[in-house]
């Protein structure tokens, strides 16, 4: 399996039936590169819910083929299933966006937290962490980020502009805090605690899970049911909702924190990964550094 797929390039050739694209075109291409288009959720611009999805990686296509990815010099694409790149916006740092910014982005429309004046947490401060408090900054909320690393502190309020930071590995600050937030993020990938996350919500707050830790997560029933709280989750967005996003981070000048690199570099930034040695993406510059065989 080749996971790449936070890609943004342009066009250098079209079909005769294209018409939404033309050659010089900035374009970009997230995790779904076709879909039924006729169910429900198609019809209303969810294909990323389509039961017939075809994911942009490790994906099987009508004719039982594999898609592979964007880790590659060329890629073939579904007008469709492409969005159009603002005008004077980074290609490489906004790339991430059309997978974490849509992922953060989907469920804080969804789930109503982009209402100014509301108090939102974002539970890990990471790769989609750190760009769920831009949007949300941008949204006029006010933000409060969760981590347990203290280390992030300084970047959360003085970089991101966040309003509060909570080590969640701190008992008395948890307890602290609690009953404050309407809405939290939950970002973290790792198996955690709810509990916790749920402490901290008002009555009839939302706590929304985009993290996918390895394991499932303990749920607190009477945590949820004794403030009429709620839990959702949420999966990247549709076609339209990714347009809609990527047009209101360029408005805002939305950009994730990432590091560029080379084709070369690979195997050495999948070492870093794996040992949390990044802030908070690495972007790879396949134009320029993928040598022919």
């Amino acid at each position: 399996m080749i996971p790449g797929h936070e890609i943004v390039g342009v066009v250098t050739e079209v079909g005769s039936k294209v018409h939404k694209f033309k050659v010089g075109d900035n374009v970009g291409v997230g995790v779904i590169v076709d879909a039924c288009r006729k169910c429900d959720q198609c019809v209303n611009d969810l294909e990323n819910y389509c039961p017939e999805r075809i994911d942009t990686y490790n994906g099987v296509l009508p004719d039982g083929s594999l898609t592979y990815g964007g880790y590659s010099d060329i890629m073939v694409a579904d007008e469709e299933f492409v969005i159009r790149w603002p005008d004077n916006f980074p290609m490489d740092k906004g790339a991430p966006l059309v997978c974490a910014g849509i992922t953060t982005y989907s469920p804080l429309r969804y789930y109503g937290l982009d209402k100014p004046g509301l108090h939102v947490g974002v539970a890990g401060l990471g790769g989609l962490g750190h760009v769920a408090v831009k949007f949300l900054k941008a949204f006029g909320t006010k933000v409060t980020v969760l981590d347990i690393s203290p280390d992030k502190k300084s970047y959360a309020i003085d970089t991101l502009g966040a309003d509060g930071f909570i080590l969640s590995n701190r008992p008395a600050e948890m307890e602290a805090a609690a009953g404050t937030l309407d809405g939290i993020l939950d970002c973290v990938s790792v198996v955690h605690s709810l509990q916790g996350l749920l402490d901290l919500l008002k009555p009839h707050g939302k706590l929304v899970v985009v993290g996918l830790p390895e394991k499932p997560l303990e749920l607190p029933i009477f945590s949820l049911t004794l403030g009429r709280k709620m839990m959702g989750g949420s999966m990247i967005g549709g076609l339209k909702e990714t347009q809609e996003m990527i047009d209101f981070a360029a408005k805002h000048n939305i950009l994730p924190e990432v590091e560029v690199i080379s084709m070369d570099y690979i195997n050495t930034a999948m070492k870093r990964l794996a040992r949390g040695d990044v802030k908070f993406r690495f972007v790879i510059d396949v134009g320029k550094t993928l040598k022919a065989d």
